[in-house]
């Protein structure tokens, strides 16, 4: 005879009304546990530190998907521990998945969790034991690990976003500082093949003064064209080339390069990430609703050479291509983001209210949309601002937007010479001070190193005025309204490169870095397709970041270490060089 303990015993007196059996009255019990074992604290903090420490990501491809997903290949049959999962991995992962070429799964070892749950559960021996146990196993797999699984798959996405979107906006700050020429009279080519190469005079201050479509290549192959680019050159006073770098870019490269002009010239090439959004966008057909969209991107060309930050500004962040994943991660956060760092680079480097876009004005600290189409009206109304003080008169432009604001708007060619500095309206007395001291007038101070640097800043010292700013503003005399970017340089590709097909093992030829991300950079070296230099072949000792050892547009040579024909990778080394 079976004792009061016995679950059977027991639930045979829940069998009646619509329970049927002694089965279903114990189903019930257990479904009953199972609730209570999924809301037990300490049950729930052991599945989920089995996951934090011991979880394995396992990803297979979808059968049948294997030729199409042949760019998911690294994935179709990995497994690896989470813990060691790098983010990037995880992104390429989850967008196979959502590509349908990809099917995965996170979770720790099945059998060792559950035989740590039931060590916590059962404290003690009893006839029950065996319906705990069922009642245990399905709360884990109905309840507790369903649960534990969506906590951290979402912890470890937002993680991922954070590399993911620190990356993109470490690389768009990069790209944003980008070296200028300054203010160059270009030509620029958006290349072509079929379509043919749309050139476009640009005047210093960026204005088009002229654009026409060459055919230089195949299939049309023009001999005229050479002789075209030649007179544009001569007529408009040409400085300096632009070459956008996607499709014919190393062909018309090599065309300009050949030519013999009447001056020296410089020749770049510039990414034409993002142009064709910009061509296309509203501020494009605002600026040109005259031309269509070729002479658009063109444009954008030549003014990125010519200045990239007051260009790019004009371009959603995310579609200038150089980040890691950035359509997967949290758009809210990714906008934030990028545009803080858009806001930071602009104020870093000061702009000119006369010449300033209303979009590069935007992100002036203290202006933002609606302050800045004021400003661009006022001057359009009242022409050119001579003073910051005029900056007053600009409608709803009140002291705390000036006061924000003023530090990062310069005047070019201004009567007062601080007014096209750094230099804060707040801190004109303190110059003035220095100057005074020094028996000189503010204009003779300005710009001479000898004279500030017999300046001692310790005499200058207030309750509101510490040493930093003091020593700011000595450097901001010293060189006023200086831009803190370098200025760009010309580089050239190995000649004879312009396919894959060109490349051997060993090969060492010279590079640009065009993107930097958790795994690696990628770097174009002439041809259709950008190299991958992995973390590991960067520099003799361990490099976690890239961006410890290397930097956007930096120029370098890199050794050619494998080719991967079939999917178009190319892997590229630094410390082998």
């Amino acid at each position: 005879m079976k004792g009061s303990g016995d679950p059977e015993y027991l639930a045979g007196r829940f069998v009646k009304g619509p329970v049927k059996s002694m089965e279903e009255a114990l189903e019930g019990a257990r479904h009953i546990m199972a609730e209570w074992m999924s809301e037990n604290r300490r049950l729930r903090n052991t599945v989920r530190r089995y996951y934090q420490r011991h979880a394995v990501i396992q990803c297979k491809v979808v059968s049948g998907k294997e030729e199409e997903g042949e760019k998911y290949r690294d994935y179709f049959d990995f497994s690896e521990e989470v813990r060691r999962c790098k983010p990037n991995r995880f992104m390429a992962i989850k967008r196979g998945q959502r590509e349908g070429f990809l099917k995965y799964q996170v979770q720790p070892d099945r059998k060792k969790v559950l035989e740590e749950l039931e060590r916590q559960a059962i404290r003690y021996s009893s006839p029950c034991d065996t319906e705990i146990k069922k009642a245990l196993r399905d709360s884990y797999s109905r309840l507790i690990r369903p649960s534990i699984e969506n906590e951290f798959l979402k912890d470890w996405t937002e993680k991922s976003d954070e590399v993911a979107i620190r990356i993109f906006g470490e690389n768009l700050k990069q790209l944003l500082l980008g070296a200028p020429v300054g203010e160059k009279r270009i030509l620029a080519i958006d290349p072509g093949f079929r379509s043919g190469c749309k050139i476009v005079c640009l005047s210093e201050q960026g204005d088009l003064l002229h654009n026409e479509t060459i055919y230089p290549h195949a299939p049309k192959n023009d001999r005229k064209s050479a002789g075209k680019i030649s007179t544009l050159v001569r007529s408009y006073r040409i400085e300096a080339i632009a070459i956008g770098n996607g499709t014919a870019g190393r062909e018309t490269e090599q065309l300009i390069r050949s030519i013999r002009f009447d001056r020296d010239l410089q020749v770049f090439v510039v990414s034409e990430a993002g142009a064709s959004v910009y061509s296309a966008s509203k501020i494009a057909r605002q600026e040109f609703p005259q031309y269509d969209v070729t002479v658009r991107g063109a444009v954008s060309i030549g003014r990125r050479l010519m200045d990239p930050l007051a260009e790019l500004v004009k371009i959603e962040p995310k579609s200038i291509g150089v980040g890691q994943y950035q359509h997967d991660v949290d758009q809210t956060r990714l906008k934030n983001r990028l545009n803080q760092v858009v806001e930071n680079c602009v104020n870093h480097v000061g702009v000119d209210v006369n010449t300033a876009s209303k979009e590069l004005l935007t992100y002036v600290s203290g202006l933002g949309e609606k302050l800045a189409q004021n400003l661009v009206n006022y001057r359009q109304e009242k022409g050119a601002f001579t003073t910051r003080e005029e900056l007053k008169n600009v409608p709803l432009l009140g002291p705390k937007s000036f006061e924000q604001a003023a530090g990062f708007l310069r005047i070019s060619n201004p009567k007062n010479p601080l007014d096209g500095s750094a230099v804060h309206p707040e801190r004109y007395s303190v110059v003035k001070k220095m100057a005074r001291t020094l028996g000189v007038s503010v204009s003779e101070l300005v710009g001479n190193s000898e004279l500030t640097e017999q300046i001692n800043t310790k005499d200058y010292l207030t309750e509101e005025m510490g040493e930093y700013t003091l020593n700011d503003i000595l450097q901001e005399l010293q060189k006023p309204g200086r831009d803190p970017r370098k200025r760009a340089k010309v580089f050239e590709f190995k000649k004879g490169l312009k396919t894959v097909d060109d490349l051997t093992e060993g090969m060492v030829v010279p590079g640009i870095v065009t993107n930097l991300t958790g795994f690696g950079a990628f770097v174009d070296i002439g041809i259709k397709v950008n190299g991958l230099v992995h973390l590991s072949e960067m520099a003799d000792a361990y490099v976690s970041d890239p961006t410890e050892v290397l930097s956007l547009h930096q120029t370098l040579d890199v050794k050619v270490i494998s080719i991967d024909r079939k999917r178009n990778r190319i892997g590229l080394s630094i410390r082998q060089v």
